[in-house]
């Protein structure tokens, strides 16, 4: 994922009342069924077209940066990390093009701090995660700030109605 355009940062978004059930419902996860939204749909009296366009346009304006599941990579055998990097802002658009090259990098976000780069780096397995930062230090020729978990918090986010 790119870094945030200026314009998009800051902005409230406008969420009607099925909007707000539909994220509050997802959190709770999809059933493992061949149609898992039409039982959601079901569960909140909308039509399953309805609940797959309203995500297409929550997606499309950058309400939702990401749909799908989400793995607990150290169950799987591999790792992951939190990492964060100084980039001067000069270099900053240039700088994300080679960090999200690596395949073990998602969610790249900039942010407006002294720490302006963040981004999780998940790999296959716990060796992996210090060879691609020292990759990308190589390539960039910036330090990558490894900061790994060291406890594991859920954090829901439910909308009121």
């Amino acid at each position: 994922m790119m870094a945030q355009p200026q314009h998009l940062r800051h902005t409230q978004a406008e969420l009607d009342e099925a909007d707000k059930a539909i994220i509050n419902r997802l959190q709770e996860g999809l059933p493992l069924e061949e149609h898992p939204f039409a039982t959601i749909a079901r569960e909140l009296k909308i039509s399953e077209n309805e609940i797959i366009d309203r995500l297409q346009h929550l997606k499309e304006n950058g309400v939702l940066t990401r749909f799908g599941p989400m793995y607990h990579a150290e169950r799987m055998g591999g790792a992951l990390t939190l990492a964060a990097m100084k980039i001067p802002e000069q270099h900053f658009d240039w700088i994300t093009e080679i960090v999200n090259d690596f395949p073990e990098v998602a969610h790249n976000y900039k942010r407006e701090h002294e720490f302006n780069m963040w981004f999780v780096v998940a790999t296959e397995t716990p060796e992996r995660v210090q060879e691609v930062i020292e990759k990308i230090e190589w390539k960039t020729g910036f330090k990558v700030y490894n900061m790994p978990k060291v406890e594991e918090f859920y954090v829901g986010l439910k909308l009121s109605a």
